[in-house]
């Protein structure tokens, strides 16, 4: 798939130790030509961790795309139905997760 001009939201959620790896990857999606709008979770956005101090991840994410981080439930309210984004990157989205909110996920 080719990344360029796709509008894609990139999430990162509380899985502090996996920060590193997942910017490295957004610095990749960029590197292809995507507009990246970064979105974290709430305890993303705000907790300091023994992987960093969150207005470092902070700093490093808003200088390497341009934009301000979305990061409360009001401001990502207007994703979906405003059409914000071609693909969404949930970094990481344990199996778990995947499964419970797929289509197909039958329990």
């Amino acid at each position: 798939m080719k990344l360029k001009d796709k509008r894609v939201g990139f999430v990162l959620t509380g899985s502090f130790c996996t920060f590193k790896l997942a910017k490295e990857q957004m610095k990749n999606v960029l590197k292809e030509g995507a507009k990246v709008l970064p979105i974290m979770s709430d305890h993303s956005f705000e907790l300091d961790t023994k992987f960093g101090d969150a207005k470092e991840h902070i700093q490093e994410i808003e200088e390497m795309t341009g934009r301000s981080i979305i990061h409360t439930i009001q401001e990502a309210e207007p994703i979906g139905p405003k059409n914000l984004t071609d693909i969404l990157i949930i970094a990481p989205c344990s199996r778990k997760y995947s499964c419970k909110t797929s289509k197909w996920y039958c329990r």
